[in-house]
């Protein structure tokens, strides 16, 4: 009984850091400060709403055409390239938003290299459409964010098993038609959560949006705090923020509805051949995407760096990156140690109250990072203002706030945001565990923390190891809770991205960002061979 409380108390304390920010945001509405609401009704609120309108219907049809096509093509296609774009298209997981989005408005924009080379060809009238627009946002969030609808949809195409679809052909379905009345329906499951993921992320966005001058609830975030020093009035934006998030969490519930997945074999082997324009057609739709989304972006910010960017590398850029490593590492262990605990106790004591403890644990990833950023702020000054800075003075102290901006606070949004992303891979190895291993080892005499670290610990290394490198890696892609949150003199390489692209300094931000995204291909490489492992591509 005292091991199931130990339990039970864990995970219902983990819980509750969920719960904080919620609790926060719905707590910030007992005071409104009704000046600065009556300005931004009257500036920004009309515009903030319908940017964000805008913008997540445009991304949402966008990742959702081109994840599913591209989904389909690889998975049941063969033609030219299919075998290396399959795992290609999978790359833009490693460029961030923000990234993309300052190469392309460097490339397109009306003094950048594309439109001065085409004045130079067909004179100085022609003009290409303005980068930095509505639209040009849409383009550029959907190639980061398709490969959300890409991979899940691709995984759903090819466990469909090769019975199902080879029955449509007889039956005389051409592969529209079995693509449309087979495919489709059993696949929609993955591609909603997929679409899911990626409106979430672009309602969460603030690096992209940023660069594009496009305001949107996380940009107006940003300016209330920082503009009107009001940090009630960004929490109360926050909420609204999370109110949107919770929406589509809940359309795509129910979009899933009942449909069960096939229990068939997955399918290795393409089912039809592409020839002549088709195949073509296939492999230059494939390759037109990889290249705008990773290829082009990539050989851009090595130009750059070469160009201007190399000369950043002095002591200060030594030090964005000790501590963007510094940040990331802590991170990365405090959550997969937190998220072991979860997989242990969901495992350990299987009950209700531990399940549902756990399910709003990883609720945090739905949280974008600028709602936790105002809301554990908010917590932290009060404790500082009621709390720290009242005791220190007792003490003798200085009296100063310890908790507000300090790195405590960066790292518990961190913990609280990207607990989800470790619990997936610590899940999975410990179900590799089978229950007989821990009982025979008791039989010997090993239990408690022995039993652990004896027997749990080297079967888990591998898991834990994807799980800390998943969370270092989208801590070091975090940019509004960093912006917000980092302690003084605690710059990153996203907020050096950010100070950089704010000021059109693109060849100065591109040494920074390519380490990024040189980082960021660890886990995406890793992720590929998982899936070929599986698919046995």
């Amino acid at each position: 009984m005292v091991h199931q409380r130990r339990w039970y108390l864990l995970s219902f304390a983990i819980a509750a850091l969920v719960l904080l920010p919620l609790t926060v945001l719905a707590l910030s509405w007992q005071t409104i400060d009704h000046d600065i609401w009556a300005h931004l009704w009257d500036t920004q609120m009309p515009r903030l709403l319908g940017n964000t309108l805008i913008l997540v219907v445009g991304v949402g049809i966008g990742v959702a055409l081109l994840g599913v096509s591209l989904a389909w093509l690889t998975s049941l296609c063969e033609f030219p390239g299919r075998r290396w774009l399959d795992w290609a298209l999978m790359l833009p997981f490693a460029i961030p938003a923000y990234v993309l989005a300052f190469v392309f408005v460097g490339l397109l924009d009306f003094a950048g290299p594309v439109q001065s080379l085409l004045r130079e060809w067909f004179g100085t009238g022609l003009r290409l459409p303005r980068v930095r627009s509505t639209g040009g946002v849409i383009v550029v969030l959907v190639l980061v964010f398709y490969p959300y609808v890409y991979l899940l949809a691709r995984s759903a195409f090819l466990a469909q098993g090769k019975g199902l679809m080879e029955a449509a052909r007889i039956l005389g379905q051409t592969p529209w038609q079995a693509f449309w009345r087979v495919a489709m329906p059993m696949a929609r499951p993955a591609i909603g959560a997929g679409v899911a993921l990626a409106l979430m992320e672009t309602l969460a966005d603030f690096g992209a949006v940023s660069v594009f001058n496009f305001d949107t609830f996380t940009t107006a975030i940003y300016k209330t705090w920082y503009g009107f020093y009001s940090l009630s009035s960004a929490t109360q934006l926050a909420s609204l923020l999370l109110l949107a998030v919770m929406l589509v969490l809940y359309g795509e519930r129910r979009a899933r509805g009942a449909t069960r997945p096939a229990n068939e074999r997955p399918r290795g082997q393409a089912l039809y051949h592409l020839r002549g324009w088709k195949a073509l057609a296939a492999s230059g739709w494939c390759g037109l995407v990889f290249a705008c989304a990773f290829l082009v972006p990539l050989v851009q910010l090595v130009v750059w760096c070469w160009q201007r960017g190399r000369f950043d590398l002095d002591e200060r850029y030594v030090g964005l990156i000790l501590h963007t490593l510094y940040l990331g590492a802590i991170a990365a262990a405090v959550t997969v140690a937190v998220a072991l605990v979860l997989v242990f106790a969901r495992r350990l004591v299987p009950t209700r109250p531990i399940r549902s403890a756990i399910s709003l644990a990883n609720l945090g990833y739905a949280l974008p990072g600028s709602v936790l950023a105002v809301s554990i702020m908010l917590v932290f000054s009060f404790l500082d203002r009621e709390l720290v800075v009242p005791l220190s003075q007792w003490l003798g102290g200085a009296g100063r706030p310890l908790l507000l901006g300090s790195l405590l606070a960066l790292v518990l949004a961190y913990l609280i945001r990207f607990i989800t992303v470790a619990y997936g891979p610590l899940e999975g190895a410990l179900a590799r565990i089978r229950p007989s291993l821990p009982e025979a080892s008791r039989s010997l005499g090993v239990s408690g923390y022995g039993l652990f670290f004896r027997v749990y610990l080297p079967l888990l290394v591998p898991g834990a190891l994807s799980a800390g490198l998943l969370v270092f890696v989208d801590v070091l892609k975090e940019m509004p809770a960093t912006l917000l949150m980092r302690p003084f003199g605690w710059d990153t390489l996203a907020v050096r991205i950010f100070e950089m692209t704010s000021e059109g300094e693109w060849a100065r931000a591109a040494l920074p960002a390519l380490t990024l995204v040189l980082v960021g291909l660890l886990p995406v490489v890793g992720l590929i061979r998982r899936s070929a492992r599986r698919y046995g591509h």
